[in-house]
């Protein structure tokens, strides 16, 4: 019985953070409209990576590195951080919050698909049905229009995917970078040294945005604590740590229900409108992320492994 309720309570945490991750986006379209883009990610990153460092001093889990690692760690910053971040708040301010969380959903398979092509990953026909159902998907989300037109990529659509672009190739780097460094060392020096190429691309970008920010109302400083603490820091953690006791395998499952909740939470909070194309992209991209991460293929085999044996002894 406490195994039992020990899975259901890491089912349910992991589902809180899903909703706190789809909530995020209408934290960040809302932030995005007080503070300059690049300044307000600088700001919330750095407050993030401060919160994750704090954790690790607590638990003394400091560490050297080796040049390897920092390697690791520097490409993931870079992509995982820096352009991630960067591109998806700048995405942000005029693609709508609906579409940011649909196109961010293709993370998952798009990781798979550089993992294949990067990391010698098997390619089954499976696979390559849910690359082109993913594909689909993303066709319908950004030809979706208030009159159902054909309203094609926006500015704001195409850094949304340069965004999931940058993270998913990050997910392979960091793959290989957790083979030696935890989970929380990697995301804390990631969000601290990215937070630093932040800074100084903000100061380029946007040279008064970073103090500017500071006049924001009251109300925008909780979204922004929010999104930086709950989500970002803590929501990483806890993910992180379920995942780890409930099963990698799930975790395509999972991270489906984040645009769920991002529709939700788009057309409750910001009266955006959830068209019928883009509930069909929706489907499509669940469909390619079951398929092209080999979950499907996964539970498969698992199922056949488990299976007794038909045969009758004799």
């Amino acid at each position: 019985m406490k195994h039992s309720s020990a899975l259901w309570l890491n089912y349910l945490l992991v589902i809180a953070v899903m909703m706190f991750w789809g909530l995020n986006v209408v934290g960040l379209k809302i932030l995005v409209e007080y503070i300059e883009p690049a300044s307000m990610q600088a700001l919330r990153i750095f407050t993030a990576g401060l919160v994750l460092m704090a954790i690790i001093g607590i638990k003394k889990e400091w560490r050297r590195f080796s040049f390897h690692e920092w390697k690791h760690i520097a490409v993931a910053s870079l992509f995982g951080v820096i352009l991630h971040h960067l591109f998806l708040a700048i995405g942000l301010t005029t693609a709508t919050a609906v579409n940011t969380s649909l196109i961010m959903a293709l993370v998952p398979l798009t990781t798979s698909l550089l993992a294949m092509i990067l990391l010698g990953d098997p390619v089954t026909k499976l696979r390559l049905l849910g690359v082109f159902s993913g594909l689909a998907g993303v066709f319908l989300i950004t030809a979706a229009g208030a009159d159902a037109e054909v309203s094609g990529f926006s500015s704001g659509d195409f850094f949304v995917f340069l965004a999931m672009l940058a993270q998913a190739v990050s997910f392979v780097y960091i793959k290989k970078a957790t083979s030696s460094i935890g989970p929380r060392e990697l995301t804390g020096y990631m969000f601290i040294s990215g937070a630093a190429g932040l800074v100084i691309i903000s100061l380029i970008l946007e040279p008064n945005g970073i103090l500017s920010a500071f006049s924001a109302p009251a109300y925008v400083w909780w979204i922004f604590i929010g999104s930086a603490v709950l989500a970002t820091a803590l929501g990483h953690q806890i993910f992180n740590s379920s995942i780890q006791k409930i099963g990698a395998g799930e975790t395509a499952v999972f991270n489906n229900l984040v645009p769920f909740f991002g529709m939700v939470s788009s057309a409750y909070f910001l009266n955006e409108t959830v068209y019928p194309g883009q509930l069909a992209g929706f489907v499509f991209i669940v469909i390619g992320v079951l398929c092209g991460t080999g979950y499907i293929e996964y539970k498969w085999l698992q199922r056949q492994r488990n299976r007794p044996s038909l045969k009758r002894t004799r």
